[in-house]
């Protein structure tokens, strides 16, 4: 989004001569999206941002995808794939497990304990969830403090780290795009700035601290990237620390947003899930459901109509109070239901007699509307729930 901002060092005219006070060139990098035709900044690096003096592959975690065969909605619980034995050895990147997964987004989760490596995704922007705990994301920007309840927004190709301080966790629920993530456009004007009528402004969002100064050499970065197989990783090492820069200034950048400064929208009547979108990327969308007040017509039904979304696919991941539409399931914190396009869903037997009258709701959850079909990644086939699917029947299930 267009939102300019600038730190550290910059020369008063881009793409001029710009030394250091001991007469070293500092060199300039154009980091831009769509080919020089949308958002970008200018980077200056102490040494050259393009050298490299080794290669070698870097073996992803498992990406296989299993297609949601039969069709069915599902519920993962992504708490059963925390592991103490493994906290301080697992980070935020190496750490990721594949929940579930198409051909636009993949959604990973990870309990880390480590600081990660440096790392680049080069296949999309990143939009990650911080569950809980709290992290460090040191980026070619500076640093980005992220807490509980922030989404921390990377550009494609930024090189960051997490760090976790030692003894400490974070849950991290990762939504990795092959495209950009931004605000939705209808929430922004002609030139980008966010209007009155959007559910939060750019005072909300947090930008970069000071760019950092660190001095290492032979230095790997981890890169994920694309390939005729679709994603792929790289190790490369990198002859000067990345985090180089003096100074950058430009509309392109890593941010954070707490789900907490969400101002909800809410009606008369119930108000369907567009409503409640955050953010978009290519085919996909994120929505996130904060505590609020709900629907005041005197003959209102507070929870969801049953909804068959015929061109999407809804990923509900359950991270705070009781969400009333899943009431009297087994849905519970650190949950996701999964519900496929093709199958109308809605609220758990019981939950709609329970919300009547009901005029606050104590419930958060991020979700994710894809268009294309999701698949079931390693994880999310590790964490099912099989009863769910009978679940508003009375677990009748003919076998």
């Amino acid at each position: 989004m267009a939102y300019y901002r600038s730190l550290g060092e910059v020369p008063p005219v881009r793409h001029t001569v710009f030394r250091s006070d001991t007469g070293d060139l500092y060199y300039e990098e154009l980091m831009g999206e769509e080919g020089f035709s949308s958002d970008s900044s200018l980077l200056y690096h102490r040494h050259i941002p393009s050298a490299v003096v080794g290669a070698r592959r870097w073996e992803l975690p498992d990406q296989t995808l299993t297609p949601n065969a039969p069709l069915l909605p599902r519920h993962l619980r992504l708490h059963d794939l925390a592991d103490a034995t493994t906290l301080a050895e697992t980070d935020a990147v190496r750490g990721r497990r594949l929940v579930l997964g198409n051909e636009d987004v993949r959604i990973s989760y990870v309990v880390a304990g480590g600081t990660s490596p440096l790392y680049r995704n080069a296949l999309g922007d990143e939009c990650v969830y911080v569950e809980a705990g709290e992290a460090v994301v040191e980026t070619v920007f500076g640093a980005l403090p992220a807490r509980q309840g922030d989404y921390v927004v990377i550009p494609r190709a930024t090189t960051h780290r997490w760090v976790v301080e030692e003894g400490r966790e974070v849950r991290l629920y990762a939504i990795e795009a092959n495209s950009h993530i931004a605000p939705p456009k209808r929430y922004l004007s002609q030139y980008g700035q966010l209007l009155e009528h959007a559910p939060y402004c750019e005072r909300d969002l947090v930008g970069p601290s000071e760019p950092l100064h660190v001095e290492e050499t032979d230095v790997d970065v981890y890169i994920k990237h694309r390939s005729p197989a679709g994603v792929t990783g790289t190790i490369h090492t990198l002859p000067h620390h990345p985090f180089d820069v003096v100074g950058w200034d430009g509309c392109l950048y890593p941010y954070t947003f707490n789900i907490a400064d969400f101002m909800p929208i809410t009606g008369k009547v119930h108000q369907p899930p567009p409503v409640h979108q955050v953010f978009e990327g290519k085919n996909f969308v994120i929505c996130n459901f904060v505590p609020r007040k709900v629907d005041y017509h005197e003959k209102s039904v507070p929870v969801p109509y049953y909804h068959s979304n015929v061109d999407s696919d809804e990923v509900m991941f359950y991270v705070g109070g009781d969400y009333e539409a899943r009431k009297g399931s087994a849905i519970g914190l650190g949950s996701i239901s999964f519900h496929p396009g093709g199958h109308p869903h809605g609220p758990q037997p019981g939950a709609i007699e329970a919300s009547l009258g009901k005029d606050y709701f104590d419930e958060t959850g991020v979700m994710v509307d894809t268009f294309r079909p999701l698949q079931l990644g390693e994880a999310g086939l590790a964490t099912e729930d099989k009863a769910y699917a009978s679940s508003w029947s009375g677990g009748r299930w003919l076998a």
